[in-house]
């Protein structure tokens, strides 16, 4: 089974290194095979349709993604837990930046895909409850009222996949420091004076 898994997981990541190099369109039961040095039965034997695959793909994507905001240490701050765990959604380097491609990728095809929008609500979901769960712990201000986690959690949330969006969709417009401050700026508007 551990083999199994290997394998499946193996071809995953080709399918991944194709969608975020060359799109989805270019994901195929036949394409997936060729670039993993495998046969077009060996991928049928992990994945009956190109839909199935493609499911699990996101999946995988986004389990990698919920995994690296899961878990965040409020003991350091409230704004530095939530700065470290939002870097890195960002496409801060190569690697961040692959998987920022096919995330939007997918992102875009669940818009007409019911089984990939319930993956990527599934995602929305958990890292919106991350993020929630973090700005409830912070104490409201002396005056004014208290901001609302669940909405200040739904703006956090879409700042960070505009910034994704727009640094996938226009490459080279925004450098990474272009991205960091956009990010720090909207912390900062959130936790005024408490700048890591």
């Amino acid at each position: 089974m551990a083999k199994q898994a290997g394998r499946r997981g193996e071809i995953t990541d080709v399918l991944l290194r194709i969608a975020a190099t060359r799109g989805l369109d270019h994901v195929s039961v036949r394409e997936v095979a060729g670039a993993a040095g495998v046969s077009i039965g060996a991928v049928q034997h992990y994945f009956a349709t190109k839909d199935e695959m493609l499911v699990f793909a996101f999946r995988q994507v986004a389990e990698r993604t919920r995994a690296r905001v899961a878990g965040l240490d409020a003991r350091t701050g409230p704004r530095a837990a939530l700065a470290a765990a939002l870097r890195e959604l960002l496409p801060l380097d190569e690697a961040r930046l692959a998987e920022c491609r096919v995330y939007v990728a997918f992102a875009a095809r669940a818009a007409t895909s019911p089984v990939l929008a319930a993956v990527q609500r599934e995602t929305l979901a958990a890292i919106h409850a991350e993020l929630r769960q973090v700005l409830s712990a912070v104490p409201g201000p002396r005056r004014g009222p208290r901001p609302d986690p669940e909405v200040e959690a739904r703006l956090l949330l879409a700042v960070t996949d505009g910034l994704v969006f727009d640094a996938v969709s226009a490459p080279g417009t925004f450098t990474r420091a272009d991205l960091e401050t956009a990010l720090d700026t909207y912390l900062d508007r959130l936790f005024p004076g408490d700048r890591d």
